[in-house]
């Protein structure tokens, strides 16, 4: 049995939503896996300036990050240390400069769910307003060059469909993908402007798996052959399909559902027609894995200051508080 989640009513500049009248009973809410809480921590002192997040799977991948972004942005000495605010727990870590906040996510749909859940909060609690976010990582392309960027159009199912789907009280409830398609061409001109590497715009398929869904052949189980697998992802690049990973249909349908502007920049490590394994060197991919971050850092310092010279006019689309 399915439901179809009605979606929320969109307004301009409105706060960070929650839809979960349950937590106004609560006294304290504890965000456990980020080890901050609303009774221990003053929430909007600490985040009340967050304009733009950024999650990516490791830990290392978002600290460093976030010394990128103080150096191209001049925010903050760019050697200055800064340290993890999420050190009391070892489940993820998080590092802000100004009005930058950086946060890695684990792997997979279940690790980014839980990691959202307690940053929509956050962000809600810290009465932050106008907030985007952004998924920056790697993938598994599809018919293009190694070390393309891709700004994902939509995020599909690995039956090419736009839905993420979620079982809750035993129901399954199916919600939508759709990410903010003019920050999506915003990131594009971006990566225009840059002309350091390739950027494209399309769809992203998320899978529950790194073998068997993705169609590799070098997984511990194979119950396919290679034609199989070639005629598979030839039927996801007809869909539309650029690069595959494995956190896109949740981080979109939970952006969406809390009225966040959101979008994902993966750049691809291989192309899946191809093969299955990485053979790139350790220097090679390091390159690939530093050309989202250049492309949103580059994003990111367009707005600030466009935002300085008073010349900003986005409209953030922020669903109606209930």
């Amino acid at each position: 049995m399915e439901s179809k989640e009605e979606e929320p009513n969109v307004s301009c500049g409105r706060p960070v939503c929650l839809h979960n009248p349950h937590l106004d009973a609560l006294k304290d809410d504890i965000l456990y896996h980020f080890s901050l809480g609303t009774g221990t921590h003053n929430l909007p002192a600490m985040f009340g300036d967050v304009k733009f997040v950024c999650v990516g799977g490791s830990p290392w991948r978002m600290k460093s990050f976030i010394e990128y972004i103080a150096a191209e942005v001049s925010l903050q000495d760019p050697n200055s240390d800064y340290p993890n605010i999420c050190a009391g727990t070892d489940r993820y870590a998080m590092y802000k400069v100004g009005p930058v906040l950086s946060v890695s996510h684990g792997m997979g749909v279940p690790s980014i769910a839980i990691m959202l859940h307690e940053l929509i909060k956050l962000l809600h609690h810290a009465r932050c307003t106008d907030v985007t976010i952004i998924r920056i990582g790697t993938s598994g392309g599809i018919g293009l060059e190694p070390g393309t960027v891709v700004v994902t159009k939509q995020s599909v199912d690995a039956t090419f469909l736009p839905k993420f789907e979620q079982v809750i009280l035993g129901q399954t409830v199916v919600r939508s993908t759709d990410l903010d398609q003019s920050l999506a061409q915003e990131l594009l001109q971006c990566g225009n402007e840059l002309k350091q590497f390739p950027t494209v715009v399309g769809n992203t398929m998320c899978t529950m798996d790194f073998y068997e869904g993705q169609a590799r052949l070098d997984g511990a189980f194979c119950s396919y052959t290679e034609e199989d697998k070639q005629a598979y992802l030839n039927k996801a690049k007809e869909a539309g399909v650029c690069n595959i990973e494995m956190e896109s249909s949740a981080f979109a349908a939970m952006c969406k559902l809390s009225g966040i502007r959101a979008a994902v920049v993966c750049v691809t490590l291989l192309d899946r027609l191809k093969g299955d394994q990485l053979n790139s060197s350790h220097e090679v991919l390091r390159d690939y894995q530093q050309r989202p971050q250049i492309l949103v850092g580059h994003y990111i310092k367009k707005q600030l200051k466009a935002k300085a010279a008073g010349r900003t006019s986005t409209c953030y689309h922020q669903s109606t508080c209930f």
